[in-house]
């Protein structure tokens, strides 16, 4: 709420999201932040953190100020953290994940374009060096944007150690088109891709949401997976 000239309390979009956010925000039920990480080592990681934007949301029109609020409307709010529980860089940086990393070890992972430093940052903090973009995921939707409109996502490539040998194929394309579907969920042709160029590899997916074949998987959504194929 915000004082008007008179001292009187004015309702805003904000004062409705509040509330919206304390109710629809998903939490992590897990006594600690994230389960253990295997105890195998690989040469493939590859990630898609839940990047936390600190309950940033997305009004529609009629909440833009107060006095052109529309309080007859459902207000659309929308926010990350609607969806699964986001992750403060600083806490994501925690997780020891140079453990399962062997000494010739490559990790792909996506970056939203407002954490680009934050990525390269934390790939640094996992004991990785930044390389270069491996993707970039044109989603065909686009999303109104500050200074541009926005409709691209990165996947950045660090190294660990050297580039792991065998090499399969040396002609994957960075670009992917192919329409955004839902809510974080990253295009199947760029893990594809991975799998291509490093075919015979031990490979790990974190914060996976379901199970590749070939790979390993570890995160919230797939625990169970995890521990009944005892990765722990």
């Amino acid at each position: 709420m915000t004082d008007d000239l008179f001292g009187e309390k004015k309702v805003t979009g904000y004062t409705i999201y509040n509330a919206e956010q304390d109710r629809r925000t998903v939490r992590n039920d897990l006594p600690e932040l994230y389960p253990d990480l295997p105890e195998k080592k690989y040469d493939i990681i590859y990630a898609d953190p839940p990047w936390d934007y600190g309950g940033k949301m997305q009004f529609d029109k009629s909440s833009k100020s107060v006095e052109k609020i529309d309080l007859t409307k459902n207000i659309f709010i929308s926010a990350a953290n609607f969806k699964y529980p986001t992750v403060k860089t600083k806490d994501l940086k925690k997780i020891p994940l140079q453990e399962i990393a062997k000494d010739d070890c490559l990790l792909f992972m996506w970056v939203t374009n407002p954490h680009l430093a934050q990525g390269i940052e934390l790939g640094k903090a996992w004991g990785f060096e930044y390389k270069t973009v491996a993707f970039v995921w044109d989603k065909m939707v686009h999303n109104p944007g500050q200074y541009t409109v926005s409709y691209c996502e990165l996947c950045l490539v660090f190294k660990r150690g050297r580039i792991p040998k065998p090499r399969g194929a040396r002609n994957i394309k960075q670009l992917i088109r192919i329409p955004r579907t839902k809510h974080s969920e990253k295009p199947l042709a760029v893990l594809e891709g991975i799998e291509k160029m490093f075919p015979t590899q031990d490979k790990i997916e974190i914060f996976a949401r379901d199970k590749p074949k070939g790979w390993d998987v570890w995160g919230l959504d797939v625990r169970e997976i995890y521990e009944d194929e005892k990765l722990l």
